[in-house]
């Protein structure tokens, strides 16, 4: 395949349960069927979704959620069926980057241990909590060996969306766990790359696939991006990320979700929660569909590495 030909798409799914919303936003712990609603529900709606439309999907699970033994049985049915599992870290910590070396290490590596003894598959793709990254946990996930990087997300949109929603927090009294990355990750490369140092740099490292931006003004290409746009103006920011080689779109849980699972404590501060789910669910569609009809195939993250060795781009 030559650099001309080369065009796939990699649909991941991160299923950050319930509790790192309410987290996110400093809201009390979810309770009742709420605190499930993403294995429980989620889940299975995000894998009939890309089943109908046949799509592989790559799905970034934490480690302690496997301890509920029906999210270890419903995500180990997911991996028999030939879903990839990527390692989301053990406790999914927004302040992984700051925690000391051996800590970060414990967080990665028992994370995708508890993966394997609860599904029996091993974690190849890796991807750091809210999208933070460090020359250390590069140099941490260099000691521990795994395929892929996909955490580095060079979006200015996002980071000043990010920050401004954090700084409107604390005028408000209330502490949110996210943590703001450096904005030197706003120099990071917008294509696949092999990891140098500093990380935003190319050199010989690990590869890093990065989460998805738009060509020009890198607006975000995301599940919440999508179904914030609704149908018609999803394709529109589709079309702004076609001839890209290798689209990494990356989706949550909470994307197959909506107050009517219980999440109206949500109303107000997650703003794709009031969205109905087949609305979000024909957004994310729309996407899929104007992908395809341009060429792409569909890949699961770990098939990535080896497609863009083969065109020369790793």
């Amino acid at each position: 395949m030559s650099r001309a030909e080369i065009r796939l798409c990699a649909v991941s799914v991160d299923l950050d349960e319930m509790a790192n919303y309410h987290a996110l936003h400093g809201l009390d712990l979810p309770s009742g069927e709420a605190a499930h609603a993403v294995y429980d529900r989620g889940l299975e709606r995000l894998d009939d979704w890309a089943r109908s439309l046949e799509v592989p999907l790559t799905l970034f699970a934490i480690g302690a959620d496997l301890e509920r033994r029906e999210n270890a049985d419903r995500l180990k049915a997911l991996g028999e069926r030939g879903r990839e599992i990527g390692n989301h870290t053990l406790n999914h910590r927004y302040d992984l980057t700051r925690l000391g070396r051996d800590e970060m290490l414990g967080q990665i590596e028992k994370g995708a241990r508890a993966i394997q003894e609860a599904t029996g598959y091993v974690p190849v793709g890796f991807r750091a909590p809210g999208y933070t990254v460090t020359d250390t946990l590069f140099e941490v996930l260099s000691e521990l060996g795994p395929e892929y990087d996909s955490s580095v997300f060079p979006c200015p949109a996002y980071y000043g969306a990010k920050a401004m929603a954090l700084a409107l927090l604390r005028v408000r009294g209330r502490q949110s766990h996210s943590m703001l990355d450096r904005p030197s990750v706003l120099r990071a490369p917008t294509r696949p790359y092999r990891i140098g140092r500093p990380y935003w740099k190319r050199g010989n490292g690990l590869l890093e696939l990065p989460i998805q931006v738009t060509r020009g003004l890198r607006l975000p290409f995301i599940g919440t991006s999508l179904v914030l746009l609704g149908p018609t103006r999803a394709r529109w920011l589709t079309r702004q990320v076609l001839g890209v080689p290798l689209v990494n779109l990356e989706l949550h849980g909470i994307d197959a979700l909506d107050e009517s699972d219980g999440l109206e404590t949500l109303r107000g501060h997650q703003p794709d929660i009031s969205i109905p789910v087949s609305r979000k669910l024909e957004a994310l569609a729309s996407a899929i569909e104007t992908l395809r009809s341009e060429g792409y195939a569909f890949v699961q993250l770990r098939e990535a590495p080896e497609a863009l060795r083969g065109a020369g781009l790793a």
